[in-house]
């Protein structure tokens, strides 16, 4: 045989190869899987296997000064730590920091969606400036910030004595109360944009008809607003709103830059106190647990959202 003939006889199979190759892709059944596939190994990569190896490392006594696994000691961690003054205070103050935070950047998120679907100039450029405080990297605005809340050079401080409304600096990150109310300011301000631009998106998505429809039967700003543009905007305010739980709840470089977590430990969060745990003091398995016990509000918090989306 010649090598011609040969050259045809391997195209020929290999054309008859592909165009199997071709059917067998245009099942639904294969190019699904196919198509997810990457995202899901990235997934069980980043997520799952993190996860399950932090469950793990939270029923042992783990050390990182020991070369060893550590030993299994089931629950003994998360019973520690449910009698510790300091997690206590660390679960009261995380509660605090993130349902209040969330709460007024979801009001003022709200507030800023409404004046920017107004706004009829520069808009484009309003919208793209207002994005800055969440798209600038945290820790670099948290600098910004702690230079703000500096007990020597605080612009807060030089507006307040210059206004009268103080007769003596604050220091701001020096004491319990201001050190909270200062840190849920910063995430507050970097928030907001967050929920007001995915807020704006969902307005302009409601028909105008029925604005108009409400307006020829007399309804004011207000009842448009409240029978209106609520209801519709339910769905994505639920999205948006148990994305920023979650993202609060988890926050760490705020409060790490500003505070540390003190003073004594009136700004300490999950996130900090697991750091201060398990990278500084050395405990493993303890860090790990801190880190887990909020998983399962979180999870329940998702699952009672995300069936709410599924009955709307």
């Amino acid at each position: 045989m010649s090598l011609s003939m040969v050259n045809v006889d391997m195209r020929l199979k290999l054309e008859k190869l592909l165009r199997r190759l071709s059917i067998w892709l245009d099942r639904e059944s294969v190019i699904g899987p196919l198509m997810v596939a990457p995202a899901a190994l990235m997934l069980v990569i980043l997520i799952a296997y993190p996860f399950c190896v932090a469950i793990y490392l939270s029923l042992t006594d783990r050390l990182i000064a020991r070369s060893d696994t550590g030993a299994f000691i089931g629950l003994a961690n998360y019973i520690k730590l449910l009698g510790d003054s300091i997690f206590q205070k660390t679960a009261i103050n995380t509660f605090n920091y993130a349902l209040v935070a969330v709460f007024f950047k979801l009001v003022l998120g709200m507030l800023m969606a409404l004046v920017l679907d107004e706004v009829k100039f520069f808009k484009n450029l309003l919208r793209g400036l207002m994005l800055l405080p969440w798209i600038v990297p945290t820790s670099l605005s948290a600098l910004g910030w702690l230079w703000m809340f500096d007990s020597q050079f605080s612009i807060f401080n030089k507006i307040l004595l210059g206004t009268g409304l103080v007769d003596q600096k604050i220091i701001w990150l020096g004491m319990p109360a201001t050190a909270m109310f200062s840190v849920q300011l910063v995430n507050i301000w970097r928030g907001i944009p967050f929920f007001g631009i995915s807020l704006l998106a969902g307005m302009q998505s409601i028909p105008q008809d029925l604005y108009e429809a409400a307006e020829i039967d007399g309804a004011n700003g207000w009842q448009k607003f409240w029978r209106i543009t609520i209801p519709l905007l339910m769905p994505i305010t639920a999205v948006v709103t148990l994305f920023s739980i979650v993202q609060t709840f988890a926050d760490f470089q705020i409060v790490y830059i500003l505070t540390r977590g003190g003073p004594v430990n009136s700004t300490h969060l999950f996130a900090t106190l697991t750091h201060q745990t398990a990278i500084i003091a050395g405990n493993l398995g303890e860090g790990a647990a801190i880190s887990l016990f909020i998983f399962p509000v979180l999870a329940v918090a998702a699952i009672l959202q995300l069936r709410y989306l599924q009955r709307q």
